[in-house]
């Protein structure tokens, strides 16, 4: 039952437990919402202290992709996948291909790619199990890694927040802590240093603050340090719930803005708290959407300067959400809400409207309504 409750709390319509003794396979898929179209969201791949660890993200994950998809235009709905293991040492193509075939049986209402510790080579042992597949290598046909599109519209929609704040879109002599020196992480700081920003730059693994300092000369930090420097713009560009009660008193910033998802560890507590502490929040799901945007790209045929410059379209987009929280004087997350439930609300009146209209097929007979 309380996996039942835990499905009710933010209406998710499917989960699914996916297990395979010979290759190792523990994973979960959610599917929360459909109303815009098939499931689209990325496979983590995690050694998470618990099942119920797990679950909580792979739902909070999917949410987050709905709404992501509903605001950035897309015809997609939000799914997302987490796999149980350590990317490091856990990684072998029959346990990818277990995977697919879980993956395959949605039939199309669930579309993966890569997200935290899955890489394209993951993928395209996932593909030979099932076409529903999305962020695989350019080879074959794909778009590759969508790291550099993501990070592009993560620096866009800076410069919306920036505007906002500090009246101008350069960086130029701006001080940025990034959270996270990942794939996403790496593109962003050089973004930013291509605008004359000051990097600071931590992560959980030395070599990749290391490469920061020496293409960007950046200031590696310690990981645990990052949250007490005073900078005007804090980026996580990590893992989740990195804003929460531990971490926000010390925040010295006027603006978050990153790559990371689920920033806020509690969505409505902590973006009230930084609407009183005037700190500027890019909500999470719109300013990372440069990755689906990249991935929704190869459906039609893929172009790198088109899903480039769509991710750009975060700007305006984010531009749109803090006039709603300007003028409602409500927190940048819940003016992103209210844009995202919108346009979902929209689309699904219209198919009822559809429904009800059409004619139906009942035993063979045509009835009109």
């Amino acid at each position: 039952m309380k996996i039942f409750n835990a499905l009710s709390t933010h209406n998710h319509e499917e989960v699914i437990f996916c297990q395979d003794r010979d290759s190792g396979l523990r994973a979960i898929i959610a599917i929360h919402d459909t109303t815009l179209g098939p499931a689209l969201g990325g496979t983590r791949m995690w050694p998470y202290k618990s099942d119920d660890e797990a679950l909580e993200d792979v739902l909070r994950l999917s949410r987050g992709m709905t709404y992501k998809s509903a605001a950035a235009g897309l015809n997609f709905g939000g799914g997302k996948a987490v796999i149980i293991a350590d990317s490091h040492q856990d990684k072998n193509e029959m346990l990818f291909r277990a995977f697919g075939r879980f993956v395959d049986g949605f039939n199309g209402r669930f579309i993966t790619g890569e997200d935290v510790g899955v890489e394209v080579r993951d993928m395209e042992w996932v593909r030979m199990e099932t076409p529903w597949v999305l962020g695989i290598s350019e080879a074959l046909g794909g778009s590759g890694d969508p790291s550099p599109v993501t990070a592009r519209g993560v620096f866009f929609g800076m410069k919306a927040c920036s505007e906002a704040v500090f009246n101008t879109t350069s960086f130029a002599g701006r001080k940025v802590a990034i959270q996270g020196a990942g794939h996403v992480g790496y593109y962003l700081a050089e973004f930013l240093h291509q605008e004359g920003a000051q990097l600071f730059v931590t992560d959980i693994r030395p070599e990749r603050v290391q490469r920061c300092v020496k293409a960007f000369g950046a200031e590696g930090v310690a990981p645990e340090r990052i949250y007490d420097l005073h900078v005007d713009i804090f980026a996580p560009c990590a893992l989740g719930a990195m804003v929460n009660d531990d971490t926000l008193p010390r925040l010295k910033c006027k603006i978050i803005a990153g790559g990371a998802n689920n920033q806020l560890a509690d969505e409505h507590k902590h973006g009230r708290i930084l609407l009183e502490k005037k700190i500027l929040f890019a909500p999470d799901y719109v300013i990372n959407a440069g990755g689906l945007i990249n991935v929704a790209n190869e459906i039609e045929g893929y172009h790198r300067d088109k899903a480039l410059k769509e991710a750009e379209g975060i700007y305006g987009i984010l531009k749109q959400i803090l006039e709603i929280s300007r003028r409602e004087n409500i927190p940048t997350n819940e003016a992103s809400n209210r844009l995202a439930e919108h346009r979902i609300e929209q689309v699904a009146k219209l198919k009822r409207m559809h429904v009800l209209s059409r004619p139906r097929q009942i035993r063979g007979e045509r009835y009109a309504w």
